[in-house]
């Protein structure tokens, strides 16, 4: 699949990881109306995220599997979901928690709760959805369009972008049905690819619910 072939409109655009780049660019670009369950997350691990998918988040953020790290910055904590190993550094606030008690773990699980519904309420009903994950091999993403296949209800298009040492926009034609691949440099990726991204959605829009 070819990066014209994802023009169009969609019932929701979400962002699987693997750091927050896809949400931000997302939001740069008005078209992220509401937050995705990995959103803000780290989740480098992609089989760890596909067996996530899988499970339909059983046991995700469950106390019993938050570990504190260290501090994210001098506002919050660096916290691992040991289940699928998955990292927080948005959600615990060190003047609100203090470890081994998390004290504001109820309102952070409430909203996670939040956005796991939604996200698979939209697998189960849209029409169609485009997700998004950046740092994939082709053999990883293999193995997630087949979780993928099975959790979405309608059609969805899968957009992986991997950085490497390239100038703009590389697609990568993989042999995947659904896929598009591309990569794009990997020099200050975090916003030095603003420009770029904006090319890459210009003709996707979101559906309003």
């Amino acid at each position: 699949m070819q990066l014209a072939d994802l023009k169009g409109s969609y019932d929701a655009i979400y962002s699987l990881g693997d750091l927050c780049i896809p949400a931000i660019q997302m939001e740069l670009n008005e078209i992220r109306p509401f937050a995705g369950p990995l959103d803000w997350m780290q989740s480098q691990n992609l089989p760890d995220v596909t067996r996530l998918l899988a499970n339909r988040f059983a046991g995700f953020m469950d106390l019993s599997h938050l570990e504190v790290i260290s501090k994210a910055s001098d506002k919050l904590y660096y916290v691992k979901e040991t289940e699928y190993n998955v990292y927080s550094n948005h959600d615990f606030y060190i003047h609100q928690n203090f470890p081994p008690e998390l004290n504001a773990y109820p309102e952070v699980k409430a909203k996670y709760d939040r956005r796991i519904a939604r996200f698979l309420e939209k697998a189960a009903l849209s029409q169609k959805i485009l997700y998004i994950r950046t740092e994939a091999t082709l053999e990883e993403t293999k193995e997630l369009t087949a979780v993928l296949d099975a959790l979405v209800a309608g059609s969805y298009r899968l957009l992986v972008i991997n950085h490497a040492p390239v100038q703009g926009i590389v697609e990568q034609h993989w042999p995947l049905q659904n896929v598009c691949a591309i990569q794009l440099p990997n020099d200050e990726k975090w916003h030095g690819n603003d420009a770029l991204w904006t090319q890459i959605f210009q003709g996707i829009t979101l559906l309003e619910d």
